[in-house]
């Protein structure tokens, strides 16, 4: 089972205080499955340059400039999205076009749909509900578009992802983009589609795998470590603005202190100098949390979602299989075209565990670095405030320390 070697914050919704959980509560090594599996010799040679060659990265992707749309019907942002690349297969080498959201959301289904049981990376959600956030405000609009170069960036970095032909996303004009949408499947097709997948989830999986059974198990516990985190990380962020808020209010008041008492005016000014000095290394810790670690702990709060829907889709493949084969043993349907059925049906689920198997581990290798750096990074730049506010103040006193010594020694006969 799954041990987690960093300790993880544990939160008792009934008190305030933290408590720490213990090393033996893991989620970062877990038994090993299967190594990862190229799917075409164009994935083996991406997974190649990556794991061995990382400085041959050859698509560079950058989402920025966001601009807002108005029209009779609707107002919306779209997004620039410059590709650089060195690949062949793309008739040229920069390209530069503007998407929305709702084609963000497109490219995610349509990769969900050719690779069920690859894990796609998440995408923001759409509406933030708690705290009411305006949808078009600059922060929310500057907060997912980091987040939407993420996603790009990550399925750039996908040794299969990258190459699956609804990537055209990035080069599409709008128009192509528009009829490309428009050649998926019908109506009918998707809703037997959707027919047969809640027909599957309901009867469920009767043998799931062991190793897939370990899996489930990962991620339910992940799921609620990470939400917990997350719930904590945003929690010290709004007790640092608080801070923040009632700190920075301390340096007017002692400036306008120092204005009444003449024999302390210089120590009052220099208080107020350090107040403003560590007000400012709090203001750069904020920043350095709301941008390096609360998005990390929050996209995998998205990804853990995203590992319980491929583990949907993996079982739905598998209790097809089942159904197929139950109906051969009591022979219940045309036995003469079900072997047929179940061979195709049997090399589909091969195929969904074995993708599904290569992506766990390089997921999890991922997650781990994510994770790892973020906090450090987080550790680092605490340590950092720390040591400068103390500073600030150590000053201070040795310049009141000395300045006492001076006036004893003038006072002397």
């Amino acid at each position: 089972s799954a041990v987690l070697q960093a300790e993880v914050l544990d939160l008792d919704e009934d008190e305030d205080d933290l408590e720490v959980f213990s090393k033996d509560a893991s989620l970062m090594d877990m038994n090993s499955f299967s190594p990862m599996m190229p799917t075409s010799p164009l994935s083996m040679i991406n997974q190649i340059k990556f794991e061995d060659e990382s400085d041959l990265k050859d698509l560079f992707i950058t989402v920025d400039e966001p601009e807002s749309h108005v029209t009779t019907i609707e107002t919306f942002i779209t997004y620039r999205i410059i590709t650089k690349t060195s690949r062949g297969e793309f008739d040229s080498s920069e390209f530069e076009v503007r998407r929305r959201y709702q084609d963000f959301l497109w490219l995610k289904g349509k990769l969900e749909e050719a690779h069920p049981t690859l894990i796609i990376p998440p995408l923001p959600e759409k509406f933030i509900v708690k705290g009411m956030v305006e949808r078009f405000n600059d922060d929310f609009i500057e907060t997912r578009r980091k987040a939407l170069h993420k996603f790009l960036n990550r399925i750039a970095d996908h040794p299969t992802l990258t190459f699956n032909e609804d990537f055209k996303f990035l080069t599409a004009q709008a128009w192509e983009l528009s009829s490309h949408k428009k050649q998926g499947p019908g109506l009918l097709s998707r809703m037997g589609q959707t027919v047969r997948a809640v027909a599957s989830s309901m009867r469920g999986v009767k043998n799931r795998p062991e190793e897939f059974m370990e899996m489930n198990n990962f991620i339910e516990l992940f799921s609620q470590k990470i939400n917990l985190i997350d719930k904590i990380s945003q929690r010290i962020y709004k007790e640092e603005r608080e801070y923040f808020d009632e700190m920075k209010e301390y340096g007017p008041i002692h400036i306008l202190w120092s204005a009444s008492e003449e024999d302390l005016v210089d120590t009052l000014k220099d208080v107020a100098s350090c107040i403003d000095r560590c007000c400012k290394a709090t203001e750069k810790r904020m920043s350095g949390l709301s941008e390096a670690l609360l998005p990390v702990v929050h996209e995998y709060v998205l990804y853990s979602e995203m590992l319980m829907g491929v583990m949907k889709r993996r079982d739905q493949i598998q209790a097809e299989l089942d159904s197929k084969v139950e109906a051969l043993t009591y022979k219940k349907a045309d036995t003469d075209l079900l072997p047929e059925e179940i061979g195709k049906l049997e090399d589909k689920v091969e195929c969904a565990n074995n993708a599904l198997k290569a992506d766990w581990e390089r997921w999890k290798q991922n997650m781990q670095n994510d994770i790892k750096l973020a906090f450090t990074d987080m550790a680092e730049e605490n340590i950092h405030y720390y040591e400068q506010c103390l500073a600030t103040w150590e000053s201070f006193l040795t310049s009141q320390t000395n300045l006492h010594l001076e006036e004893a020694s003038e006072d002397k006969p």
